[in-house]
Formats: structure tokens, C-alpha cells, sequence
């Protein structure tokens, strides 16, 4: 590449909760001439042996990644992995077995709905996740569909956000758990998303052995981006960014190509694989 690549290592296909298919996803990405991506799909590696062929015929580097949940403090916290060997029988039994877990909490959250007086039945969940791994924003679509709210953003804090009158726990892997699937499966790991995360938390993760922290992100502040930057800087850490990217009732198509790592983040990324 005779330009400095544009980066981003953090979207999402219809194999979790995005919009979009690996194929509609990643000619958005040459729309906005990103040249390096991850699909970081919740609990699923499914779209990246597709999305790597297709990125390949569109000039666009592909990263298998995947974003997973854990539990520190009572708080769920999500992680991510980048350079993933996808089909380590590890990483494929944990998949197997959360991606049940979603299904089962959204049975849970549907009789939920249910006992609140919303008429949802987990078939019009299935319909709507279409075969990917099922999270809250496919019932929050279902509620949004039937008219139930307004917008995609009031299911959540109505109703299933933390502790709301739908929502129902996930279990979880321990950090330590977490790290290990992830480093097993030859990759790096990194906090997603930590702009809500009390700092007792963090270091938590840090102590587990995380590699890096993701400092670009469409929640962070420019405060937020400074404090995290000097976070990696006093532990040595690696730094990633990325814009999230969900697509559909989300409306966060302006974050495509805004929110981008650094190269020379990603080269430092490099350095630590081939050590």
C-alpha cells in the first residue's frame, strides 16, 4: 500500500448483532477505503472464513476476531480477540456453549416481556436473529417491530438494559478463563469499549493479563481516549480502536472510516505475533 492503511477493528455481521451480511458489510468498507478490518462478531467466528475470501477480492485485509463476555464485579464486561486460529477446538466448544446460553436468555427475557404484558414469542426472536448468535438488540427489534417503543434505544433502557424489568443475566467465563481461551487460540486480547468501566475493574483486567485496551471508540470522549492512551503507556499495553459498527436500526453508518487505529498501533500489534 503506497498510503498509510485506514483501520478498524471493530464491526459486526448478521452473525451476531449486525445489520448487515460479511459481503454488504465489507463493500462498505471500500465505500470508505478502509483497507484493514476484524469482524468481531458476539460469540461467533461464522462469518470470517467468508469474509477473509471476500475481503481478499476487494482489497481488504481481513482479521479473524471475535468480541466475548466476562464478569468482573458483578459487571459485564466484553472482550476482544484479534488473530484468532478459529478453529481451536477450545474456542469452538466455548462458542458452542454460549451461543446456546444466548438462546436460553432470551427464552428468559421473552417470558419476561411476557409476564410485563408484551405479546413476543421467541419465534419472532428466531425470526428476526436469523440464524446468528441471539442477544438483546434481537428482542429489542422484535419490541421495536410490534410497536412497542419508539426506537431501538428505548428497549433497552426501559427494559432490558442491566437490571431492568426484562433483562436477565448472561453467564460468564472468569477474566483469567476469557484471556486464556483467547491467548490459546493464538491471539491478543483487549478490553472493549471501557468508557463506562470503574478503574477497579480495569486493573482487574490488566492484572489478568490482557494485552491491550481499546482507546478509539464511538462512546470515548476525548478525555476518555487520553486517560485510556496513558493507561497503555504506564503498563505497557497494546492500544486498539475501532468503530463498532452494527449498521441498521443502530444509525451509526456515519461512524464507518471515523473512528480508526493508527498504523502504528497495529504494526506493534504485529511485532508481539511474531515474537
Amino acid at each position: 500500500m503506497s498510503t498509510t492503511p485506514k483501520i478498524d477493528l471493530h464491526m459486526h455481521t448478521t452473525f451476531s448483532d449486525g445489520h448487515f451480511s460479511p459481503s454488504e458489510l465489507l463493500l462498505k468498507v471500500k465505500e470508505n477505503n478502509i483497507n484493514i478490518v476484524s469482524i468481531t462478531d458476539h460469540d461467533s467466528v461464522n462469518a470470517i472464513e467468508e469474509s477473509i475470501a471476500i475481503g481478499k477480492d476487494l482489497g481488504i485485509q481481513v482479521i479473524p476476531g471475535v468480541e466475548i463476555s466476562t464478569d468482573v464485579e458483578n459487571q459485564e464486561v466484553h472482550l476482544l480477540g484479534y488473530f484468532l486460529d478459529i478453529n481451536s477446538t477450545d474456542l469452538q466448544k466455548y462458542l458452542s456453549f454460549f451461543r446456546d446460553e444466548r438462546f436460553q436468555r432470551a427464552k428468559r427475557m421473552v417470558r419476561n416481556l411476557n409476564n410485563l404484558g408484551f405479546e413476543i414469542s421467541m419465534d419472532d426472536v428466531l425470526e428476526v436473529a436469523k440464524g446468528s448468535a441471539i442477544g438483546r438488540p434481537h428482542v429489542a427489534l422484535v419490541m421495536l417491530e410490534k410497536g412497542y417503543v419508539e426506537d431501538f434505544y428505548e428497549a433497552f433502557h426501559k427494559y432490558l438494559r442491566d437490571g431492568g424489568p426484562a433483562y436477565e443475566r448472561k453467564i460468564h467465563v472468569s477474566p483469567k478463563s476469557a484471556l486464556k481461551l483467547i491467548n490459546n487460540a493464538g491471539g491478543l486480547s483487549f478490553i472493549a469499549h471501557p468508557s463506562n468501566m470503574k478503574e477497579s475493574i480495569l486493573m482487574t483486567l490488566i492484572n489478568a493479563g490482557v494485552d491491550g485496551i481499546e482507546v478509539t471508540h464511538p462512546s470515548h470522549s476525548n478525555y476518555q481516549k487520553k486517560f485510556y492512551r496513558g493507561i497503555v503507556n504506564q503498563y505497557c499495553l497494546l492500544e486498539s480502536g475501532g468503530s463498532d459498527f452494527h449498521g441498521g436500526k443502530k444509525n451509526d453508518e456515519q461512524n464507518l472510516g471515523k473512528y480508526l487505529l493508527p498504523y502504528k498501533h497495529y504494526q506493534e500489534m504485529l511485532q508481539i505475533l511474531i515474537r
